[in-house]
């Protein structure tokens, strides 16, 4: 008994521990080049003593067996984040990859399953592109436009059926690990690479260079990057992912939204995975066709929000012919990615999916027929007031006032950002270039809580002026 701690000592510690993280540098988890420092946005995150959530914290919320308080771990990062320590183990339990309600055995088995899809999946893009898994990733592209392949400098196609040699970024061949057992008798695993080109196989290839030139430009001011192999590993997650999305495929952006998961979980396949949840909540921003942009409807949201709360300001952009929004377009597609800091943006982030959270969210996204979340989440409203604490605030207040399902809490970001910015909007904008002017400013100078607190309020009062009309 002498040696062991009390609960008042395990709190002092919990405690001393945030002090230190609070007087360090966070940035020093994900650091920056150094001539890179002068471009990046100054981080403005800090943990926090008893508000945000804790590796200690973290691990109490668990019952012996495995169960989350999701509850209690919501109410600590709307409070104040999730220290870096274990950030990628909550964003898990945040996007849906993991139900609260199951045990670390149950955990285990489904995160070894998923491991085991996802090599099936890369295995079966391997056999057609040997580069993916190389630990090297194409920039340019591997077929025409009429679907003949392409070759490099030194006469090697950049791409082959046979696992054999293939031309790294700089045409220098290069030796991809492939399996070549059955590299040609795959025909019901995918469509035979044949000169008709089957048009997924086609349309995918199209995509791989896309997805490498997205790859060197995305995070490239953080030091993790500069390691190739990290650069090659965003490149086969978002490669697989385009390959199994059959819709939409890979669309500029996703690069965006992918590379934290890559930073914060270092096996391969948890990182997909969370990606692969993530893309659930913005994979209609993605949609795209020749009459209409994947975001447009978050951007019509938004104008129907700020026509509600600000009036006046809505007729002053729609005279400067901004009625459809289109300047928030960047914004509301990568989650404010150029407007924080890479700290701060996750930061955003988590806070965010916390104060959306439905405990269906997991339930909804395991069900086989992969219905829209919004079918599901309201259809059994909770009674119990401890149910209730397992959904975010936000979604909170849609239950009790009834609110529509279909606006995210990131359209009522941008509607505050605006009305932050109503009177140099109503003064200095003569036209939509000042509005992208004025709106850019806010990079670097934006409070990632201040800037949450006054999307709720816009929130709140968008849904009482809605209600009166």
């Amino acid at each position: 008994m002498g040696n062991s701690k009390s609960s008042l000592d395990f709190k002092n510690d919990g405690v001393r521990a945030m002090k230190n993280s609070s007087s360090e540098e966070l940035d020093s988890y994900y650091p920056v080049r150094p001539e890179c420092l002068a471009d990046v946005p100054k981080t403005r995150f800090k943990a926090r003593v008893g508000k945000t959530l804790s590796e200690r914290r973290w691990k109490a919320a668990f019952s012996k067996d495995g169960y989350l308080d999701i509850a209690g771990v919501l109410r600590r990062i709307q409070r104040g984040g999730i220290h870096p320590s274990i950030k990628g183990a909550a964003w898990e339990f945040l996007l849906g990859c993991f139900d609260p309600e199951s045990t670390f055995v149950e955990r285990n088995q489904l995160r070894q399953q998923r491991r085991e899809q996802y090599a099936a999946w890369k295995s079966e893009c391997q056999k057609i592109v040997p580069v993916i898994g190389s630990g090297k990733f194409i920039t340019s592209a591997i077929v025409s436009d009429d679907g003949q392949p392409i070759t490099s400098d030194y006469g090697q196609p950049i791409a082959s059926d046979d696992g054999q040699t293939i031309a790294s970024d700089d045409g220098q061949p290069i030796e991809c690990v492939t399996s070549t057992s059955n590299s040609h008798d795959n025909s019901d695993a995918m469509p035979a690479d044949s000169g008709d080109f089957d048009k997924k196989v086609f349309q995918w290839k199209l995509s791989l260079h896309q997805i490498g030139l997205d790859v060197v430009r995305t995070d490239r001011t953080l030091v993790f990057y500069e390691n190739e192999a990290n650069q090659a590993k965003l490149w086969d997650v978002l490669s697989v992912y385009a390959w199994m999305d059959k819709d939409i495929g890979y669309v500029q952006g996703m690069s965006d939204i992918c590379s934290p998961m890559i930073i914060l979980l270092e096996n391969e396949a948890d990182a997909y995975w969370c990606f692969e949840r993530a893309m659930r909540r913005l994979r209609e921003n993605f949609k795209c066709s020749t009459d209409s942009i994947g975001v447009q409807s978050q951007l019509s949201t938004l104008a129907q929000i700020v026509k509600t709360v600000d009036p006046k300001l809505h007729q002053h952009l729609e005279e400067l012919d901004g009625g459809e929004y289109l300047f928030a377009f960047r914004m509301l597609m990568v989650l404010f990615r150029r407007e924080f800091s890479f700290v701060d943006s996750l930061y955003l982030w988590e806070v965010m999916w916390a104060m959306e959270y439905n405990p269906n969210i997991y339930s909804s996204y395991d069900d086989k027929r992969q219905p829209l979340l919004s079918e599901l989440l309201y259809d059994d409203k909770p009674n119990d007031k401890h149910k209730l604490k397992e959904y975010g605030k936000f979604e909170r207040n849609n239950l009790k006032t009834g609110a529509e399902p279909n606006s995210a809490l990131s359209v009522f970001l941008v509607a505050s950002v605006l009305e932050t910015k109503h009177r140099r909007l109503m003064k200095e904008a003569k036209g939509l270039d000042d509005v992208v002017e004025i709106l850019g400013e806010i990079s670097g100078n934006l409070d990632a809580r201040k800037a949450l607190d006054e999307a709720l309020k816009v929130h709140k009062k968008y849904l009482k002026q809605a209600k009166k009309s």
